[in-house]
């Protein structure tokens, strides 16, 4: 049996259809008009990862997940499964590692970017929309 990390590593390395690109001025290339954030998800090989964190686990489980689906953040979650914030590597280095605290004894909520502070797409959005919004 194979780790999910290990399915979608596998996933991702198998070939995958071309798609159509159009150049633009001023843009390098763009993806297919009309294409939503849920139609891009649902291409990712990335989609059966569980991007989830719940805030009141220990710092060390969201590193855990960092290294083992080679992502740099996570959504995180209120005891309700609500969204409630976002937590990076650089969190992580920045309030943890650089300030000589063990990520064990800190708590995901502790250290993450609550909600209030988030800009967020909704699955209905036009990839490009996305990409302006980041």
């Amino acid at each position: 049996m194979f780790s999910l990390a290990s399915q979608v590593a596998r996933r991702c390395a198998a070939p995958v259809a071309k798609h159509q690109f159009t150049l633009r001025a001023g843009f390098a290339q763009t993806v297919k008009e009309g294409l939503t954030a849920t139609d891009a998800w649902n291409k990712s090989c990335y989609s059966e990862i569980d991007y989830t964190i719940n805030e009141n686990l220990p710092v060390f489980d969201a590193v855990q997940k960092f290294a083992a689906y080679n992502i740099g953040c996570l959504v995180t979650t209120d005891s309700s499964g609500k969204i409630s914030g976002v937590i990076s590597e650089r969190d992580y280095v920045c309030k943890v590692a650089l300030l000589g605290k063990k990520s064990k004894d800190c708590f995901v909520k502790e250290i993450s970017t609550k909600s209030a502070n988030l800009i967020t797409a909704s699955p209905s959005d036009t990839v490009s929309n996305c990409m302006a919004k980041m």
